[in-house]
This record gives C-alpha cells, sequence and structure tokens, in this order.
C-alpha cells in the first residue's frame, strides 16, 4: 500500500460530475469549497496484498453473520437498543427467513496501513454511501490514467448480477421502487439511489422513483401507495431503519412488513435483519464472541474497561453515521461514560500518509467482497468532510 502524488486531469470536475458524482466539492466550516473527489493522489496496492483484504472481508462478513445468529437465538436485541418486543419479534422473523428475502450490499471500514492485519471499525450493512464514486469514477479513472491496470473493483458487475439472482424473491405486481429522502440538500443519497436503480434496470428489472416524503398510506386498503395511490409492494430505501421504526409512519411500517412468504404487503430492501448488523454494539459482540481475533478491535458496551489505561479507546452511538458523535480518549484519561448507548472500541489511531488518515471501505455484495473505496481525512475521525481518493493494482 503506497500513497502517491500525480496531476490531476484538465476538467476533472465536470468528468466526473458527468460519471454520476455529482458532489465533486464539500463546503466546509469556513465557506470554502475544497475537493470530495481528489484525484491529486492515490493509493497503489499489489495484487496479494488485495487477495489477502479480499479474505479478511469475506472473513469478517461471516463473523458478522454469526454474530446476528447470537443475537437472535440469546435474544440481546436490547444490547442493539431494541427494546419493543414487536420490533424484535420483526428482526428475528426476518432473520429467520433471510433466504426469502433480497439483500444488496455493505460496507465495511478498515483500518490497514500495508504491513499488519487489517483492522474492523465498522459496518455499514443497510444504507452504505460511497458507492458511487468507488464503482463509476474510480474505474473510469483508472482506465483513463492507467490503462492496463487493475483496481479491487467488481461492484457494477455484482449489483447487477445480485439483482438477477434475486429477482425472484421480489413480490409480483407493480415496480421496484426506489426512495431517498428529499432533505438530501448535496445529492448524494439521490445519486446512490440513481446508481443502484440503473444496476437494477440493467437486471432486467422493473423499477420507478419515489421519494420517502411522497410515500403516502391508503386508510382503506391499509397499504402504503406512491402519488399515483398505487401499491408499493416492494421498494429499495436508502432511509435508515432506525428512522423507519420509529417516525410517525412506524407502525404502519411494522404492521405491514414483508418478511418473506407474503407475511405483509411492503417489501423494503435492505431487510429489516440488517438491524442487527448496522449497529456499534455488534462491535462489541463480535469481540465477546472471537476475542483476540487479529482483525478485530476490543470493544466493550459497558465502558472501556481496561482500554482506558491501556490502549485509549473511541466512545461510538450504536447508530452514529459519519464519525457523528464519537468521542476520542488518549489513554491514562480519566474514563468517561456517555449518557447515550455507546460502543466503546479500542483507539487505533488511523494510519497516516503523508499527513492523511486514511481509511478504507471494503465492499461487499451479497456475500461476496467487491471493491474497495478510499477516504482520507484531516483528523482521527472520517467525517462529511473527509475525501475520496483512487486507487489501483499495479
Amino acid at each position: 500500500m503506497e500513497r502517491r502524488t500525480v496531476e490531476p486531469r484538465q476538467g476533472w470536475q465536470e468528468t466526473v460530475e458527468e460519471q454520476g458524482l455529482i458532489y465533486p466539492l464539500t463546503r466546509h466550516p469556513d465557506d470554502s469549497l475544497r475537493p470530495y473527489w481528489d484525484e491529486s493522489a492515490y493509493y497503489v496496492f499489489s495484487l496479494p496484498e488485495v487477495e489477502a483484504l479480499e479474505e479478511v472481508v469475506e472473513e469478517l462478513h461471516g463473523m458478522c453473520l454469526a454474530a446476528a445468529v447470537h443475537i437472535v437465538e440469546q435474544d440481546r436485541f436490547a444490547d442493539l437498543g431494541i427494546t419493543d418486543p414487536r420490533l424484535a419479534g420483526l428482526v428475528a422473523e426476518a432473520w429467520h427467513r433471510r433466504a426469502e428475502l433480497p439483500t444488496v450490499y455493505g460496507r465495511f471500514d478498515l483500518r490497514y496501513d500495508g504491513t499488519g492485519p487489517a483492522k474492523l471499525l465498522e459496518y455499514n450493512a443497510d444504507t452504505p454511501t460511497s458507492l458511487v464514486e468507488a464503482a463509476s469514477p474510480q474505474w473510469f479513472w483508472m482506465e483513463e490514467r492507467f490503462p492496463g491496470a487493475d483496481q479491487w473493483n467488481s461492484l457494477h458487475e455484482r449489483l447487477v448480477d445480485a439483482w438477477k439472482k434475486q429477482s425472484h424473491l421480489l413480490p409480483p405486481g407493480g415496480p421496484l421502487y426506489f426512495a431517498h429522502s428529499s432533505d438530501d440538500e448535496l445529492g448524494e443519497d439521490l445519486m446512490t439511489v440513481a446508481y443502484l436503480k440503473e444496476t437494477a434496470e440493467q437486471a432486467g428489472l422493473d423499477t420507478d422513483w419515489i421519494s420517502m416524503e411522497d410515500i403516502g398510506w391508503d386508510r382503506l386498503s391499509e397499504r402504503f401507495v406512491d402519488k399515483k395511490l398505487r401499491f408499493i409492494r416492494s421498494i429499495f430505501k436508502l432511509y435508515p431503519w432506525e428512522w423507519l421504526t420509529t417516525d410517525r409512519f412506524a407502525p404502519h411500517v411494522l404492521a405491514t412488513v414483508d418478511n418473506g412468504g407474503g407475511t405483509g404487503t411492503t417489501m423494503w430492501i435492505e431487510p429489516i435483519w440488517k438491524m442487527l448488523l448496522s449497529n456499534k454494539a455488534l462491535l462489541a459482540i463480535l469481540w465477546e464472541l472471537y476475542p483476540d481475533h487479529p482483525n478485530l478491535l476490543p470493544s466493550y458496551l459497558d465502558g472501556p474497561r481496561e482500554l482506558a489505561a491501556t490502549a485509549g479507546y473511541v466512545a461510538k452511538p450504536l447508530l452514529g453515521r459519519e464519525g457523528a458523535g464519537a468521542t476520542v480518549h488518549d489513554p491514562g484519561a480519566d474514563p468517561v461514560l456517555r449518557d447515550e448507548p455507546c460502543c466503546y472500541q479500542e483507539l487505533a489511531p488511523l494510519p497516516t500518509f503523508d499527513g492523511n488518515h486514511v481509511v478504507l471501505g471494503a465492499w461487499v455484495v451479497e456475500d461476496e467482497s467487491a471493491g474497495l473505496g478510499i477516504r482520507e481525512s484531516s483528523g482521527l475521525v472520517t467525517d462529511e468532510y473527509a475525501r475520496f481518493l483512487p486507487h489501483v493494482i499495479l
């Protein structure tokens, strides 16, 4: 793993915008616009290095599924903050019937510096973003700048194949809707959904658009409908389950969720069992089940324990996103227990390359490793001001 600098292409911004990355710049607190897509540098990997990382990702994914089994069988939903018995029952039912429910993708965030073993930082298996830039613009960048090189990137082909293989699980009658929140100001959620919709269409599926805010409830039929009052039989949503199950329509969602086999009237993708994996409590349960695993960091739910005195720790809200609410605590500092439920994970500072803190975003489609996206940040926490850099295998 090596970081190399390079002169950006002439007209790079227009190029990546045409390829779907309509948010190539980020507005910072000082009101300046700086590149989010940053091709002034790139990362180089060797093929054996990538093959080893692929094995790690698939092993971690298998461990996460085993942890989900443990959570359901041991009724540990409360550790995830799921205290509503009805919701816990639906999640458990969906897990038991997961073979009947379509599931598409997820993203592991890994700490890796090219030398020691990769360490799992977190897993977003419900609503991961940075998909567009990982799948499309960085591939075209490589073809233009390094023709003949390779990339850890089979995202597009695997997504199309996933829709094809799982199309028989979709209920008949009506299109597969693709939804995001209209509150998305940057366009990242919009383009992520647009890209996934495109892959579904290439797989031969009938699709349609809708925003989460435009989903209606027909009180007579007790079903979700679109703006033309057509029943929504299946829908992909870039909208977290923890919101979907707590907003004002939550009772209708819980009453009509289709967990396979005709159990309800609306099938949601990703399925509700993904709540088991997109929760930081998973990190502590993994450490409990696989203590001292080389790709895990010590993590706890009841406090930092020995981490406060030894390596330090990061306190992560169970449902935090893009680093929101995460706090870093150096070793030797007095332990601080947060009021909100948190996962206390060993502090493993991100490796620095030329002064930039780097995190690897490793993608999984269905159950297989599918690609890599790299983000850099100025601080220890990868937040909304991080930059995306392309990579190649040379």
